[in-house]
């Protein structure tokens, strides 16, 4: 297992509207929030208790200490209100490097899945070095459909997830570091 560079020790990335930082305890209620709606939840492993969201809660921070990067907590900047997660994401038997992303219910159709999306993708190329990154969506899922298309990314293939998830069959979406520096200039 590789150890966590100094610089990707605690990055804070900022964009026009938000912050993106690593988890924090204070995150966990709204997190909580998110996973207990069925309408947020159904597309990222189905509605959790708040017991079972505390053991998923505590992936992201998880992942960052032991493989240096994970999906940083994206917070309003002008009240500090957690609106989603949102960033790098490999676990074992993954399709590939992933952005992923998740967002409380009354964050969505504001544009800040893209914001940070712009932001965590930057910061990923230059910081992790992948060549590539997908994004896993469940076929339903148009508006995460919809975040992909933005970003420049496009649907490359269908894939199964890991167990637990092996009877879940997703689509791939995504784009090369190349692709990525041609669609950024949109976000200039």
């Amino acid at each position: 297992m590789p150890t966590m560079p100094s610089s990707v020790a605690s990055p804070i990335l900022e964009t026009e509207r938000l912050i993106l930082r690593l988890p924090q305890i204070g995150d966990f209620d709204r997190y909580a929030e998110l996973l207990a709606d069925e309408d947020a939840a159904r597309h990222i492993g189905g509605r959790q208790p708040r017991a079972a969201a505390w053991r998923k809660f505590l992936q992201q921070p998880g992942a960052w200490v032991l493989q240096g990067f994970g999906m940083f907590s994206v917070v309003d900047r002008a009240d500090g209100r957690w609106l989603g997660q949102l960033g790098p994401w490999r676990p074992e038997g993954w399709p590939d490097n992933e952005i992923g992303y998740a967002f409380h219910p009354d964050a969505w159709g504001r544009g800040y899945a893209t914001e940070a999306a712009v932001a965590a993708i930057d910061w990923t190329f230059a910081t992790l070095h992948w060549d590539r990154i997908i994004h896993c969506i469940d076929p339903a899922n148009a508006a995460s459909q919809q975040v992909a298309r933005r970003l420049g990314s496009t649907r490359l293939r269908s894939a199964r997830l890991p167990a637990p998830f092996d009877d879940h069959v997703v689509d791939v979406w995504g784009q090369t570091r190349v692709q990525w520096r041609e669609h950024r200039r949109r976000f200039a």
